[in-house]
């Protein structure tokens, strides 16, 4: 890969400049502004729209509708980083993917909002995932052109904040909405272009001089893919945030049923309890993430600190199997948001420190990013998989099991040699 990359240069030379603090702010909005589209309707509007089509089993509707839109970000988000590399336009490579995949993320929730079955409902999810996997690519893609490795655990601190505070949003504005689902789907997604408008005003977007290899089909399939017996610590970075987002998603997939079945709570009232949780979760996160990713920087280390989050993540996951209250469930809330506050703030920056080629991000930041969207697609039939054990509603197999997950999440971040 790097004799290709040397001859056929893709991208400019790896950062070496200091970016300011308005850049950095910017790059957080455009990452609140992507995550508040995209992860809203996966953390509550889905949920809502599935018991509307399907009031007496709307997990069936989750299990179909969140595995198949996820193919378009497994797809979506190696291949636009790649062609994003590639690109080159009068506006720079990166802006023409950020705003097309914003805008018909828009246009895919739209269609998600006023979908009346669930083959359509599954077809426009699918086209949001493709969406803003194409304005996500452009992003990372972007972060590790322009952020010099002294400061990758300040600014993946501020990512972090970002796409968390997004999922904030998302679950107080369907407390707020709850009885409006279209515009539940709707709002968050022009929020999602007025913020990536303000950071594709301001980045820079070099556009090397140098002629490019042509994208031919060998070319294609080789964005899906980094080999990782060639590049070890890749592939086990690959393989923690694998672990940790399934072990995320296998419980927030199924939140909300959690808080009605396991907890007895009313729809409104689990909505509700919910949000709350979610701001405890966000608080406790933002106290972990301010200060670790200086850190990190300063002590220039990352694995203590992305495997020591990943397992206390679990560790939280298991304290959910035995809350019998909402007081309980807020604890766990508290306990998973402090580890993934340090998870996030310095996990990117590890990821960026081990590419393969530093000089190619977007498309091996697409291949991880196949790590943030796969279990996307699993996790809601392993979920219910494990939620069937015994006759149904087995939440303690569910919980179990994430947790697990996520311990052996930590426990590969550990050989990885090209980073402390």
């Amino acid at each position: 890969m790097a004799t290709e990359s040397a001859a056929h240069p893709v991208t400019a030379q790896s950062p070496i400049r200091s970016v300011s603090n308005w850049y950095i702010a910017a790059i957080g909005i455009a990452q609140f502004g992507i995550y508040v589209a995209i992860l809203a309707p996966v953390f509550v509007s889905m949920q809502l729209k599935a018991q509307e089509l399907s009031p007496a089993d709307p997990a069936s509707v989750i299990a179909v509708a969140l595995p198949i839109g996820s193919l378009g970000a497994i797809i979506g988000n190696p291949l636009f980083g790649a062609l994003s590399d590639r690109t080159r336009t009068r506006w720079g490579r990166r802006r023409p993917w950020l705003l097309g995949g914003i805008v018909f993320l828009l246009a895919g929730l739209t269609a998600v909002a006023f979908s009346t079955n669930v083959l359509t409902l599954t077809l426009s999810w699918l086209l949001c995932q493709l969406a803003s996997n194409a304005a996500y690519a452009a992003l990372v893609a972007s972060f590790a052109d322009n952020v010099p490795e002294l400061q990758r655990g300040r600014a993946s601190s501020v990512l972090g904040l970002a796409q968390n505070v997004a999922i904030l949003a998302g679950i107080y504005a369907a407390a707020l909405l709850v009885a409006n689902l279209p515009l539940l789907f709707i709002l968050p997604g022009v929020v999602g272009v007025a913020c990536v408008i303000v950071y594709v005003l301001v980045t820079p977007d070099r556009v090397p001089e140098a002629s490019i290899e042509a994208f031919s089909v060998t070319t294609v399939f080789r964005t899906f893919w980094t080999n990782p017996v060639k590049h070890p610590d890749f592939g086990l970075a690959w393989l923690s945030r694998f672990m940790i987002v399934l072990a995320s998603f296998l419980f927030t997939t199924f939140r909300l049923f959690y808080m009605q079945d396991h907890l007895g709570l009313a729809e409104k009232r689990a909505v509700s309890v919910v949000a709350t949780g979610v701001l405890l979760y966000t608080a406790a996160l933002m106290v972990s993430a301010a200060g670790s990713g200086w850190l990190s920087d300063k002590l220039a280390r990352r694995k203590i600190f992305v495997g020591g989050s990943t397992l206390l993540f679990g560790i939280g996951l298991i304290v959910l199997v035995y809350a019998d209250s909402v007081a309980a469930f807020y604890v766990a809330e508290g306990i998973m948001g402090f580890a993934f506050g340090v998870y996030i703030a310095v996990d990117n920056a590890l990821v960026v420190d081990v590419l393969p080629d530093p000089e190619r991000p977007g498309k091996d930041l697409g291949v991880m990013n196949i790590a943030n969207s796969l279990p996307q697609s699993l996790a809601p039939a392993l979920g219910a998989l494990l939620l069937g054990i015994g006759g149904g509603d087995n939440y303690p197999a569910l919980l179990w099991g994430a947790g697990i997950v996520a311990a052996v999440g930590a426990a590969v971040i550990i050989p990885v040699r090209g980073v402390r």
